[in-house]
């Protein structure tokens, strides 16, 4: 890929961009325009950042390119990328799609294959049958785990790592090679290895997170028809496990019903949470960002802390309620609010031991 002269910035989720000449704002900015291609608003299609690209190439080249029509990749000015603080999957494909976008002027079939790959992780929608150690998501996470540098190098090296990697899956894709799940993909290759190696070994960290955590059984909301289905939870405070959602959902032997966890509480650090479900349930948590947001106001209110960025509620297409994240600025609820507001909106229970 030819060099251009770049300068990535890295804000907080869900931080709004109108569009600027020379920037691309790629997986926040809350809206899909030229210039910024964002998935996270009511209005977006079911798409993620990366396929939005891919569907809609205009919302970038005709962004960076109008005055630079027939210059090659060389020739464009310099460009800042702004995404989101810790770069995940689809904000790392979709910086490498808008580079390959702008070298060569088109969109290719290998790129359309990572793309509709990052769709796949973006919406948690791997199927639990695959073998993680398999899947380049759980070897892109596997790479990311266990820094213990300042935020701002690890955005760096996320960055950097991200856009070896992704040039690594075009290339294989370019080749015809499958890129969803094959067990031949990372032979040879002694950094890929290694993280292959360190996905087995995660699993132990789950069990590890499961024995601190706690199972819950609720009654979540179907996605189409007013009952609904009953599922196995887990609550985790600072997973050691770095795919612990995943693990949990393919766990068919510590959930109670025997068909994994379909509903996952995780707590980080001292302030933030992050709620979801499995789409192969078919449920949804809508509702429960509003009780969350007015228990938060109260909590706020009484302490005369401000009122901030409510909870998000994953209320867009691709999502569908199926996720929920905690303010930007931090929660005021503890994990016994959280949890409580949880068991009230799925008319759940602990189940003991854990």
């Amino acid at each position: 890929m030819t060099a251009m002269d770049i300068t990535y910035k890295f804000v907080n989720y869900g931080e709004r961009f109108d569009p600027v000449p020379g920037t691309i704002v790629l997986d926040v900015g809350m809206k899909t325009v030229p210039g910024v291609i964002d998935h996270h608003h009511p209005d977006a299609e079911t798409e993620c950042t990366a396929s939005l690209i891919i569907k809609y190439p205009h919302l970038v080249l005709d962004h960076i390119r109008p005055s630079t029509t027939g210059a090659s990749a060389a020739e464009l000015p310099p460009l800042t990328f702004i995404t989101h603080r810790l770069p995940d999957f689809d904000a790392l494909a979709s910086i490498f799609l808008v580079l390959k976008l702008l070298e060569t002027g088109r969109v290719d079939p290998a790129m359309e294959k990572v793309a509709a790959y990052a769709k796949m992780v973006d919406s948690a929608a791997l199927p639990n049958s695959l073998d993680l150690a398999a899947t380049p998501y759980a070897v892109l996470r596997a790479l990311f785990s266990g820094s213990n540098k300042g935020e701002d190098e690890i955005n760096r090296r996320r960055a950097e790592e991200g856009g070896r990697f992704m040039r690594f899956l075009y290339s294989r894709a370019a080749e015809g090679q499958d890129i969803v799940e094959n067990q031949r993909l990372f032979v040879g290759i002694d950094r890929y290895e290694r993280a292959v190696h360190k996905v087995e070994g995660d699993y132990s960290s789950y069990l590890a997170d499961l024995d601190r955590g706690r199972i819950l059984r609720l009654r979540i909301p179907a996605v189409h028809g007013r009952s609904g289905v009953d599922v196995d939870g887990l609550v985790v405070s600072n997973p050691r496990s770095f795919l612990l959602k995943e693990w949990a959902r393919r766990d068919r032997e510590h959930p109670p019903d025997g068909l994994g966890f379909g509903f996952l509480m995780t707590k980080f650090g001292e302030d933030r949470f992050i709620l979801g479900v499995d789409p192969d349930r078919r449920i949804h948590l809508k509702g429960l960002g509003a009780r969350l947001n007015r228990k938060e106001m109260e909590k706020r209110t009484a302490a005369g802390r401000p009122a901030g960025p409510p909870w998000y509620e994953g209320d867009n297409a691709f999502f569908d309620y199926r996720i929920i994240d905690s303010p930007r600025d931090g929660t005021s609820l503890t994990t016994a609010d959280v949890l409580e507001t949880v068991l009230a909106f799925g008319d759940g229970r602990i189940i003991e031991p854990r």
